[in-house]
């Protein structure tokens, strides 16, 4: 069964967004999801771009409350 975890990076900027969720990512297992809270701009720019990059799979990007967004990914297998 696939499991939901959640990562709050809307106080952090880049390249520490990335960094923040690609060790959340690490802990998962393949199919699991990881819906993050990030800030539009540079973080909504890139996070996304490069989880496709890297394989994962981008199911929704979501904004949530003025500047905040949602981005939920499913892991890949490694």
């Amino acid at each position: 069964m696939n499991k939901i975890y959640s990562l709050d990076i809307t106080k952090e900027h880049c390249p520490i967004t990335f960094v923040k969720t690609k060790l959340m990512l690490e802990k998962l297992e393949k199919g699991d999801i990881l819906e993050i809270l990030l800030t539009e701009g540079e973080p909504l720019d890139n996070v996304p771009k490069t989880l496709t990059e890297q394989g994962h799979k981008v199911l929704e990007i979501k904004n949530i409350d003025k500047n905040i967004f949602k981005i939920v990914v499913e892991k890949a297998g490694n």
